[in-house]
């Protein structure tokens, strides 16, 4: 065994002349130990509320998106795209074109994403995990086309869950220029109905934004070909992860005129500033671990002038200050070494009750309820782990190595 791990060892778990500086050792082990536990619990929080999101949205998004590099549409019935309908991977294939559009009803109005789908949306996206109403879902039949709006946006028209109620629809004619004695001339108007149902995501993007109808009745309103799109959209069999693995090869088949999205891309700006946020409190939870490593640096600055006399003792031994600096480095070493392991088995047993139990509620009394979930989310990465466990070695190896380097050469010098 190594020698002065062997003597560092002795010292950190020995009885000390004075109890004081067991007190503090054990209080430096604590400290560490529930910064550690702390960003653990943030990260995994972090992680939690990302799952929970990409949960929401797989309501909405299909597990891969393809769309145009440049320009907003593109032909679906390329050469290129053809064999996308047949390859074994895609579960479902399905084509959407958007266009911005005002909607009218009664007197109120509302600027609107209006996008066109195909009748299998159903079964590329779980939309009916999100309808609420006294209708069903449909886009169009053999007289009418249909739109189901975002919850938000039909509170703002004013319109209620009833089924073939009139929605006024207003886009702007191709190649058209506006008369400014006639602006309505450059706008076409058409009619949908409603099938007495809406759709709530609880994400303001979709609530507020978004009336889904059939693509059909886009391409007609826009003078489209029977082929134009805005994205094609895929459902992949063996979910998010077989989506991950199949995207990087469908983009270099694709080649670089269209853009293959997964979950993370299609909310990119959603994510993005999630991880910042991971980041910035990651950053700051390291601060806070880094204060707490200044009592290691207390408790072993007590035990040096403690160990003066076995100091001594060492040196007629033979032994030089190199070798004494490097017990107490190994002592502070040692101490972080505790403190993380400690720390990070809190954390995840503290994970694990909030997965199972929710200790810790996103609303207070009465407010239960009004989120999307009632307690915070949790979800615990082994990369996070890693991640925490080298940043506290790192931390604590560095925060005591100078401070002892200085205090060995006052305290111990002849």
């Amino acid at each position: 065994m190594n020698f002065p791990f062997y003597i560092a060892r002795r010292y950190l778990f020995s009885k000390k002349s004075h109890s004081a500086i067991n007190l503090i050792s054990g209080l430096s082990v604590c400290g560490v130990a529930f910064a550690t536990m702390a960003l653990v619990c943030t990260l995994s929080v972090f992680n939690g509320f990302q799952e929970m999101i990409a949960g929401i949205f797989t309501s909405f998004d299909p597990d891969l998106k393809i769309t145009a590099a440049d320009g907003k549409t593109f032909d679906a019935s390329a050469p290129e795209l053809a064999p996308l309908r047949t390859m074994p991977e895609v579960e479902t294939y399905t084509e959407s074109l958007e266009e911005q559009a005002l909607l009218v009803f009664d007197d109120k109005q509302a600027t609107a994403t209006l996008k066109g789908v195909d009748d299998n949306f159903r079964r590329l996206a779980a939309i009916d995990s999100v309808l609420y109403g006294n209708g069903y879902f449909a886009l169009r039949d053999s007289l009418f086309d249909y739109a189901i709006l975002g919850i938000d946006l039909a509170a703002r028209l004013g319109i209620a869950v009833i089924r073939n109620e009139p929605l006024e629809v207003y886009l702007p004619v191709r190649g058209a220029e506006v008369d400014p004695a006639n602006p309505s001339s450059a706008l076409r108007r058409e009619m949908l109905l409603s099938p007495g149902i809406v759709f709530a995501l609880n994400q303001s993007k979709y609530d507020s934004h978004y009336a889904l109808t059939s693509i059909s009745f886009v391409r007609r309103i826009l003078d489209y070909g029977p082929h134009t799109v805005s994205a094609i959209e895929l459902k992949i069999r063996g979910g998010t992860a077989a989506a991950d693995e199949l995207k990087p090869r469908l983009q270099e088949r694709l080649g670089s005129r269209y853009l293959v999205l997964g979950r993370y891309e299609q909310q990119a700006e959603v994510f993005r500033i999630m991880e910042i946020e991971k980041l910035i409190s990651y950053i700051f939870l390291t601060f806070i671990l880094l204060i707490a490593c200044f009592n290691v640096i207390g408790s072993l600055s007590m035990l040096i002038i403690d160990k003066q006399k076995d100091t001594q003792t060492l040196r007629n031994l033979g032994a030089d200050n190199r070798l004494i600096r490097r017990i107490f480095l190994f002592e502070g070493r040692l101490i972080s070494l505790i403190g993380a392991v400690a720390g990070i088995a809190l954390g995840l047993l503290l994970c694990f009750l909030q997965q199972e139990f929710g200790l810790v509620s996103l609303g207070a009394g009465g407010d239960e309820g009004i989120f999307v979930v009632d307690a915070y989310p949790v979800s615990v990465e082994w990369q996070d782990i890693v991640l925490v466990f080298f940043t506290v070695l790192a931390v604590g190896f560095l925060a005591v190595w100078y401070p002892i380097r200085y205090l060995s050469r006052k305290l111990l010098s002849d």
